[in-house]
């Protein structure tokens, strides 16, 4: 028989926002119904919209699972760095000191995710080979100024895959000594015709925050929303199981 998951006294089941950076997630998850705590080793406190605890995201998890805390949770995000096999090696990278010795941080996290027995979401950027593309999301799936392609491995539960709809045009800027004007800004980088700091918050919807290292690294909440009420379908089917 199910468990029931356990819910706070506010009402809405808990998640864990690993690697949780500025909170684009984090923001997405909030909208869709849950309490969110986010982990980051870097202080996002000032900027992070939700409970924040700065530390090693696998150690503090680690810690959870030790002392028997993560029974307070129902559910867990995960935005390992993309360090390995992938070109976006900015931001939260750098900060850690890993320069071009990249580590591929998705396998213990994942090791330790199901070590909690909850359900969980790998996030990580298209082209990442180690996260299985349970479900892809694109910006045009929600009507934004980036497309932002990013696949979510699903942990312990399923959701039906959205479809891929046909993106209306390019993404502005030089891409091989050309340049293309279209419907999309990109999201990373500086120069080359990508996004300013507005656009990005803009085209993302992300407003709290203007550092440019965040906004690259973020997840369009619209993105976690999604997946967010999805989540919370599956935990309401596990209360009425129990």
């Amino acid at each position: 028989m199910t468990q029931p998951t356990p819910i706070p006294r506010d009402g809405r089941p808990r998640l864990l926002d690993l690697f949780c950076c500025a909170g684009g997630a984090a923001t997405g998850y909030q909208r869709a119904g849950f309490a969110v705590t986010g982990v980051d080793i870097v202080d996002r406190s000032a900027r992070y919209p939700f409970t924040f605890r700065q530390g090693d995201a696998l150690t503090v998890l680690a810690g959870l699972i030790a002392s028997g805390e993560i029974a307070a949770y129902s559910a867990i995000h995960a935005s390992p760095p993309c360090q390995d096999k992938c070109a976006l090696t900015v931001g939260t990278n750098q900060a850690m000191g890993w320069g071009g010795d990249h580590v591929d941080l998705v396998a213990p996290t994942r090791e330790l995710l199901e070590a909690t027995g909850l359900p969980y979401v790998i996030e990580q950027p298209d082209g990442k080979a180690d996260v299985r593309k349970d479900i892809t999301l694109c910006g045009e799936m929600f009507g934004l100024g980036v497309l932002r392609h990013r696949n979510f491995e699903l942990g312990r539960w399923t959701a039906a895959k959205p479809r891929h709809v046909k993106h209306r045009g390019y993404v502005r800027g030089w891409r091989h000594g050309v340049y293309r004007d279209g419907p999309y800004v990109a999201a990373y980088g500086k120069g080359g015709g990508k996004a300013t700091v507005p656009e990005m918050q803009q085209a993302m919807g992300i407003h709290w925050t203007d550092v440019h290292e965040e906004l690259t690294e973020a997840i369009p909440p619209a993105f976690s929303q999604w997946l967010g009420r999805a989540l919370l379908d599956h935990l309401d089917a596990g209360q009425v199981a129990a």
